[in-house]
């Protein structure tokens, strides 16, 4: 697929997945990453929401940053989330990033609400002026609390055409409006666990970063889409209607995508380590039962 940026394809949000004494494990998460890439995922997305990037600390997140770039080999791009409250912060989480060979990164805003929007432009400029990778912001102010405009990400593009990716987690309608916005002079990325795949694509999304819970269906959507045959297109809308109502089920919050999300991945790889971080919310019997069937019915990894 020819993209500004030169990224496309489903890239995977890998999970942070931790032992019983809730530390980083080593073996489970090489376990993840081994079984993305079995399934030849495009690429593999670290370090953003579904990774619980905001309850691990600034050594665990270099770690699993290093884990997940050591398990991958170069074999497939690597895209890092990043999540510095502070301009210096993330320019140094790039570099880190870029040392590790990581292929692109995606800027978090700064959790301040409340912020003008010429605020994050220069901050997300004052990033992008020392950075030696191609950049993405991550605009969901739905689950981040801040965000940009249309109109702001336009201008930052502008600026600082090496910000050329923006992570949504938005809707079809949404990703059509800002490509007229921007002049299709960005590649779109969304999230949302792979809710409106489809549409997205023909709205002109470039590639997704959904949960790691279904990726062999959401990465076999998306080259099928991406083929442009009317009997591959078919069936790509074949596989989402029947991966549709579990995305829907884990997408009512991101606490229940966390929960119920890493209870379909250790079913289907075999794992135990599917808790998230604490404070998290409670599992209910009902809740587990029925990511075990969503389980059973995708299959084993």
């Amino acid at each position: 697929m020819k993209t500004r940026s030169g990224f496309f394809g489903n890239y995977p949000m890998v999970y942070a997945l931790f032992d019983a004494n809730g530390n980083l494990s080593r073996s489970a998460m090489r376990k993840q990453v081994a079984s993305l890439l079995a399934h030849k995922v495009h690429g593999v997305a670290v370090l953003g929401l579904a990774t619980e990037v905001n309850k691990l600390s600034l050594a665990e997140r270099h770690t699993v940053m290093e884990w997940v770039a050591e398990d991958i080999g170069g074999r497939v791009p690597l895209a890092v989330t990043v999540a510095e409250v502070t301009a210096a912060g993330q320019s140094d989480f790039v570099k880190a990033a870029a040392g590790l060979g990581a292929k692109w990164v995606i800027l978090q805003p700064p959790p301040v609400k409340g912020v003008p929007e010429i605020e994050l432009i220069r901050f997300f400029g004052a990033v992008a002026e020392k950075s030696s990778l191609p950049l993405g912001i991550q605009n969901a102010p739905e689950y981040l609390g801040i965000g940009l405009s249309h109109g702001g990400i336009k201008a930052l593009n502008k600026a600082h055409p090496n910000l050329s990716i923006v992570k949504l987690e938005a809707t079809a309608l949404s990703i059509a409006e800002l490509m007229q916005e921007v002049d299709g002079a960005m590649d779109v990325f969304n999230g949302r666990a792979g809710v409106e795949m489809v549409d997205s694509m023909r709205a002109g999304a470039v590639g997704f970063i959904p949960g790691a819970e279904t990726f062999d269906v959401t990465t076999r959507i998306f080259d099928l889409m991406a083929s442009g045959k009317p009997d591959s297109m078919a069936e790509a809308e074949r596989l989402y209607q029947s991966v549709l109502p579990l995305l829907v089920f884990l997408m009512e919050s991101m606490g229940t995508f966390l929960i119920y999300g890493k209870q379909v991945l250790g079913h289907r790889l075999g794992i135990a380590e599917t808790a998230p971080r604490a404070p998290s919310g409670a599992a209910t019997r009902f809740g587990l039962e029925t990511a075990r069937r969503y389980a059973e019915m995708l299959g084993k990894l």
